[in-house]
């Protein structure tokens, strides 16, 4: 091949018009290009087993990368069969224990007349190098789960004003087989940054063993290099659902360059549709943007003969945790003073709950959700109860009561 510099655009066109037919010594005459290096850019091509649309959609830069790297190999049966056994590799390396040495010497049983170990590596890593267009990271199934927000906006419209109103998009992806959640949110605050990490939880039907999030205020209250500061309402979160909260180090692309990756591709498969119809609810937004991404999801992977859900069927589904039984209640937090009746007051409600005689005068912490009610004095839990919404009225467990006091529980002063 030539060793002048030769365009990009120029690479492109050479593959389009091979694709569609034209002979090389017009593609010659059409580009200007020598015989010879049309035939090594093809000969490139056919060895590197794509379509036409990838190089097309491929930027200058990382094109001239792919090429430089690819080696012009003889198309061969050896070689036709080694890039057919790469997305078995690919897939079985995202199991534990799983070698590269061991899918080679599966490999040579397969094919006695096959590539030596180090041909094997060398060939494999430029084949995962083309299509892993995020920098590569070997996920284990069931390790991870990335979230972010897309830089992007999308928008409902009120009918009736005619106003907008510009929603966020929460993307979710799992490392090993990129099945990927998406779904719009009123806002990025913790409530619904929250709820969507629960919903993207439900929609892959378990859970990994880590989420890692890109230093995310509504996730972390205090970014730093080596160990960020998660909010406790996030961190409450991951508790319940026993995971690891991994925010993503600050200038460290490779720990967020898969779900970097995964919002590119929402901007394409998902963005671009949307952007040219109307909206009027978050629910109507959501249910289009889950129909194309059932179509994201179930289209074959870059170079391989599967989809991310087959990927996640195979390899993936089995390895997750199983789910909490019941779903994330966010927890609000007050402190009040046990009162001397050994009752503390919820202000937002103005509903009184007992707490053990013991601690009357104390300072105490109520955590609470939509539907219980936790206290806690200093880290002990000493009183849960069913939220109760009645203003000025009083829940009690009688066991929380001085003895001297326990026969008016019968009152109808405590309902």
């Amino acid at each position: 091949m030539s060793n002048n510099l030769t365009l990009m655009s120029k690479v492109k066109e050479i593959l389009k018009a091979y694709t569609e037919g034209v002979s090389k010594s017009m593609i010659k005459r059409m580009t200007g290009v020598s015989r010879n290096t049309v035939k090594g850019f093809i000969r490139q091509f056919i060895a590197m087993d794509t379509s036409i649309d990838v190089i097309l959609e491929m930027k200058d830069a990382d094109l001239e990368l792919l090429f430089k790297a690819q080696p012009t190999f003889e198309y061969d049966p050896r070689h036709k069969a080694l890039i057919e056994f790469f997305p078995e590799v690919d897939k079985a390396l995202k199991k534990k224990g799983n070698t590269r040495q061991k899918m080679w010497e599966k490999y040579i049983m397969q094919h006695p007349d096959g590539y030596k170990a180090t041909q094997f590596n060398e060939r494999y890593r430029q084949w995962s190098k083309r299509v892993n267009s995020t920098m590569h990271i070997d996920h284990k199934a069931g390790d991870k789960m990335y979230v972010d927000y897309a830089g992007d906006t999308l928008q409902i419209v009120n009918l009736e004003s005619g106003e907008t109103t510009k929603v966020q998009v929460f993307v979710a992806i799992l490392g090993a087989s990129q099945l990927t959640y998406v779904e719009a949110s009123m806002s990025q605050c913790k409530e619904d940054f929250i709820a969507s990490c629960e919903n993207a939880l439900r929609y892959f039907g378990g859970v990994p063993m880590a989420i890692v999030t890109d230093n995310l205020k509504s996730a972390v209250t205090k970014s730093d290099k080596y160990e960020p500061t998660l909010n406790e309402a996030f961190r409450d979160f991951v508790e319940h659902y026993r995971m690891v909260a991994l925010p993503a180090g600050p200038y460290k692309p490779r720990h967020k360059a898969l779900v970097e990756g995964a919002v590119k591709i929402i901007y394409r498969v998902i963005f671009s549709v949307l952007r040219e119809r109307t909206f009027t609810s978050l629910e109507q937004l959501n249910a289009a943007i889950w129909e194309l991404l059932e179509v994201h999801n179930t289209s074959l992977l870059k170079g391989r003969p599967y989809s991310r859900r087959q990927m996640f069927d195979e390899i993936e589904r089995h390895t997750l945790q199983p789910l909490a039984f019941y779903s994330y209640e966010l927890k609000n937090k007050r402190v009040a003073t046990v009162s001397k009746t050994n009752y503390v007051c919820l202000s937002e409600d103005k509903h009184y709950y007992s707490v053990p005689y013991k601690y009357i005068g104390k300072k105490v912490a109520i955590l609470y959700s939509q539907s219980h009610v936790d206290i806690y004095y200093r880290y002990d839990h000493i009183a849960s109860h069913h939220r109760d919404r009645r203003p000025y009225m009083f829940t009690t467990v009688v066991d929380h009561l001085a003895t001297k006091h326990q026969y008016a529980s019968d009152w109808n002063f405590w309902p």
